[in-house]
């Protein structure tokens, strides 16, 4: 079988639950990668799972909880010795200096693991004299797994996206700006099995469609990793209404907190009217005035559900990292109008008690009008 006709994928956390759970979370995986290659044939068992059929790289490298994939070479146990030649050949083998064998058995054999290992070293030196073996950092890596039978050859590991399989966890609604932060914030949630419903709210006044437009291009790339979503932008006229009389009773330090706090209300009616459970927001401590520890817990008060800031510990170089690696920092960096709602100097710890009697002071609407996803 040439090689790329079948490819061995391989999962890492899954494989530490329960047996329940377990196969639970590999059913989830398969139906996964099945939308992300369609027209593919996939089988499972213990620890593996192996697809037949034309491979999208890009794609399957964007499936949570895939740790690394291969394109394999089979062949039934006698054959093994022939079959890793060629492959050794077709690899290079006669330009390289150095090689190993990494050998990995299931089943029951007249031979442990070491044993043919060596077996088949020196077959490989045999066949190709000028190589000497080097298991630190070889030329040449010859992986070998025999499962009964079944020998499965590769030379190749490529990375997956790691984590758990999206939607074992559960729904989440991710605040998303469009900016660098949400966006990443939202891809570390989706790891960690989250499917995500992000939202985007219209500032009325403050915020140009510009800022809307950058934000639906961002939804676009994490649409690479899950394919259903889709922003829901709720327009929001309150701040207009809060800044006026904040800047007439000469709070407008506390804008951006009023502000949030808003959001926060809005993020979780609408989480609970679409089956969430949680927000996630791209907030990281310290970054900005509205971010330091004091803030965000007047920040977290507003939300009446679980608050998750995956980036809580990062700055800003590993956000930008990360956001680089998952094709989000391009469309996040696009030059729009800032909120033109920020005060010059934000509060920076602010009292709760105090804010919430500014809330209560403010003579504007409170009511959110809110879509519900399909």
């Amino acid at each position: 079988m040439p090689e790329g006709d079948l490819w061995l994928i391989r999962y890492g956390e899954i494989f530490l639950k329960s047996d329940y759970v377990r196969r639970q979370w590999e059913k989830v995986l398969v139906r996964n990668i099945r939308e992300a290659l369609p027209g593919c044939r996939i089988r499972s068992e213990r620890g593996r799972i192996w697809v037949r059929g034309p491979v999208d790289q890009k794609n399957l490298q964007r499936v949570f909880g895939i740790v690394s994939f291969s394109p394999v070479t089979r062949c039934p146990l006698e054959y093994l010795p022939d079959t890793l030649i060629s492959v050794a050949r077709d690899r290079g083998a006669a330009d390289l200096r150095t090689f190993a064998i990494r050998m990995k058995r299931v089943g029951t054999h007249p031979f442990t693991s070491r044993e043919k290992a060596v077996e088949l070293g020196d077959l490989v030196r045999e066949a190709f004299p000028h190589l000497r073996v080097d298991l630190d950092s070889p030329d040449l890596e010859l992986h070998v797994e025999i499962r009964e039978r079944s020998c499965y050859l590769y030379t190749k590991v490529i990375p997956g996206a790691g984590g758990i399989p999206l939607g074992v966890e559960g729904i989440l609604v991710a605040l998303v700006s469009g900016g660098i932060d949400s966006p990443v914030a939202a891809w570390m949630m989706m790891k960690r099995g989250c499917r995500i419903l992000p939202l985007y709210i219209a500032l009325e006044g403050f915020l140009g469609e510009d800022a809307q437009a950058r934000a639906e291009r961002v939804v676009e790339v994490l649409q690479g990793y899950q394919p259903d979503i889709t922003l829901q932008v709720i327009p929001d006229s309150f701040l207009a209404c809060a800044k006026e009389e904040l800047l007439r009773k000469r709070l407008e330090r506390f804008t951006c907190l009023i502000c949030k706090r808003r959001m926060y209300r809005i993020a979780a009616a609408f989480a609970r009217e679409n089956g969430a459970m949680g927000i996630v927001t791209g907030e990281s401590l310290g970054q900005v005035a509205s971010q330091t520890l004091n803030n965000l817990l007047v920040l977290a008060d507003a939300a009446e559900l679980p608050v998750f800031r995956p980036l809580i510990g990062l700055d800003k170089e590993e956000i930008i990292r990360i956001a680089r690696a998952i094709g989000t920092f391009d469309p996040s960096t696009r030059a729009v109008g800032e909120c033109r709602a920020v005060p010059k100097k934000p509060s920076t710890s602010a009292n709760l008690e105090r804010i919430r009697e500014i809330e209560r002071a403010l003579n504007c609407p409170t009511g959110i009008p809110l879509p519900k996803t399909e």
